[in-house]
């Protein structure tokens, strides 16, 4: 008989780890930004990242791998606006979501393609393999993409997307949130990484955000509600920058 896995079960894991990892940098480790690939409290995560080394290929044409694949006439206007991409508006609370990408030392990252992908109000993914019984919006399919500009800023116009269940355990729910890719100058240098929502009761539950055992470097993953940001009798507006590299990096999903 199986035992069902709970969510007590996961948030002790979680704390037990959080408590290790708090001991060891009082001892002296380095702090880390990034959490072990093989996290357990989510329980899938041994099935996300390599479990070999890594094997040197030596193809001439892999070079392909490493040519620019998009440009500047490939992003059209309406790419960062995923309110605009359907014949009526999605339904939910729009936001305009604002920041910059920067390298370690807070210079901008010019030209990056940046990538966005999320539910819809209701908590759900406009994709095949997503059965949570929440509605699909025909006017919302949760997907953007824009350029940098010469500051390094991005910025996007959407929903907040709801919170939805996942079967890492028994009442398992995901806080809202938004996925981010960057691409580099590259396919193979592709970053991706996710954005939450300030104040969400379910941070303390969700071992994927957990994971990051870090304080500092969880709390980087929060964005901050800007009230300049927001369009008056249009949308709420948040801010969050992307830091590549370095002390204050933004965790990055290693091993996807």
């Amino acid at each position: 008989m199986t035992i069902p896995l709970t969510q007590g079960r996961i948030s002790a894991e979680i704390a037990e780890r959080r408590e290790a990892y708090a001991k060891a940098v009082a001892a002296g480790a380095p702090e880390r930004t990034h959490p072990d690939r093989g996290y357990a409290p989510y329980r899938s995560s041994v099935l996300r990242h390599p479990g070999k080394p890594l094997v040197a290929l030596h193809d001439p044409e892999a070079v392909e791998l490493s040519g620019p694949v998009f440009g500047v006439t490939d992003v059209t206007a309406l790419d960062h606006d995923l309110t605009r991409q359907h014949q009526g508006e999605p339904l939910g609370e729009r936001i305009r979501v604002t920041g910059r990408v920067l390298d370690h030392d807070g210079r901008p990252v010019r030209g990056q393609l940046v990538e966005v992908w999320q539910a819809n109000a209701s908590g759900r993914y406009a994709h095949q393999r997503d059965d949570h019984p929440a509605p699909l919006d025909p006017n919302f399919t949760g997907v953007g993409r824009c350029l940098t500009d010469d500051q390094g800023a991005y910025e996007f116009v959407t929903v907040k997307p709801g919170a939805y269940p996942w079967r890492n355990h028994v009442n398992a729910w995901r806080p809202a949130h938004i996925h981010f890719s960057l691409f580099g100058n590259a396919f193979t240098q592709r970053l991706i990484t996710q954005m939450y929502f300030p104040g969400d009761p379910l941070f303390a539950y969700d071992p994927i955000l957990q994971s990051v055992t870090d304080d500092s470097a969880r709390r980087r993953l929060v964005a901050t509600y800007d009230h300049d940001v927001s369009t008056p009798e249009w949308s709420l507006g948040y801010r969050w920058d992307i830091v590549l590299d370095g002390p204050a990096a933004t965790w990055i999903e290693e091993g996807c």
